[in-house]
């Protein structure tokens, strides 16, 4: 118990120190690119962060072909999402209320934001959606059209917000001289921080699995709520320290933009490779991931703004699914 605690503080420092390193380093590499605020949250970060945890429904799908394997790897893609559009957007909404006291907004840029849940909405709704096609060769079909909406989006994001080339940066922390840092420190940087959030989850998780099994919690609340939560939530951290600097456009969209990978690229895996037959609690997280990012969209809709106080209505659905499965299971 001890180590495992031990396990789960190491991976938590190594994770917040990736994260610092990381943001710092993207934000850079935005600049030298001259991307805007749209590429570097909604692709770079999001994508980059999302990456390591995605390798633990790949290797259940195609490196474990058997059924209780499909169930974990479908479990987990379809949790991603969820955690993502419920507790990510409450870490954002308690980082706001704490760094910054006062403000009842959250100052992200409004079309970034509803663009991607547009791409979420449609496209999540899709994968779920695919699981009631009877035909192997349909589902393909979806599929191909989930990976091509995926390339779609990233054509969309790339011209979208105010570029970062002339936004006045902290120094690179591999490279504090005067002088902008070249690609290469920059590419390094990226790349470290990445390293320490990947090697510190994996650190957490294995701590987590093991106090897990100790506690005999059953596969699927370890797919479906443990490990999107602890592979998930540790890499927003990201998203806390651009809230912090007021970044609040990078913060947003570095979950948003998970949320479109997780509902494109990675359910089309699942989708080729498993019969993409979705059990009650797995069907329960993506209706309720879609109902989440509906309710937010339809906020911001109407209110033209994304308030702090919105954010308690993803974490209430969370805690809601959270309570069905303790009572139910």
């Amino acid at each position: 118990m001890t180590l495992n605690l031990i396990m789960l503080a190491g991976g938590l420092l190594a994770i917040l120190t990736g994260a610092k390193l990381f943001t710092n380093g993207v934000e850079w590499l935005g600049k030298r690119l001259n991307l805007s605020e749209g590429a570097v949250g909604s692709i770079l970060a999001a994508v980059g962060t999302a990456l390591p945890e995605t390798m633990v429904p790949l290797i259940a799908i195609l490196f474990a072909p058997t059924r209780n394997a499909h169930e974990v790897g479908i479990g987990a893609i379809l949790g991603a999402p969820f955690m993502l559009s419920t507790l990510a957007f409450g870490v954002v909404g308690v980082s706001k209320v704490v760094y910054c006291r006062g403000e009842e907004c959250i100052d992200v840029k409004r079309s970034i934001l509803l663009r991607d849940l547009k791409f979420f909405l449609v496209f999540y709704s899709l994968a779920v959606m695919a699981a009631f096609i009877p035909l192997h060769a349909l589902k393909v079909l979806v599929a191909l059209l989930l990976v091509a909406g995926y390339g779609y989006y990233v054509k969309k994001t790339l011209g979208d917000g105010d570029t970062l080339a002339e936004m006045d940066l902290p120094p690179l922390f591999l490279w504090k001289r005067d002088s902008q840092a070249p690609v290469p420190a920059i590419l390094a940087q990226v790349f470290l921080g990445l390293g320490l959030i990947a090697g510190g989850a994996d650190y957490f998780v294995s701590a987590l699995d093991a106090l897990a099994t100790g506690a005999m919690v059953p596969a699927l609340v370890l797919s479906l709520l443990i490990t999107p939560v602890a592979t998930e939530l540790p890499e927003k951290f990201n998203s806390v320290i651009w809230v912090k600097g007021g970044k609040d456009t990078l913060a947003v969209g570095n979950i948003t933009g998970a949320m479109v990978f997780q509902s494109t690229v990675i359910p089309a895996i699942g989708i080729l490779f498993t019969p993409w037959l979705l059990t009650f609690w797995a069907a329960l997280s993506a209706g309720l991931a879609l109902l989440s990012s509906f309710l937010i969209y339809l906020f911001v809709m109407r209110q033209k703004r994304l308030k702090t106080s919105v954010m308690i209505y993803p974490v209430a659905i969370y805690g809601l699914f959270l309570l069905m499965v303790i009572t139910m299971l």
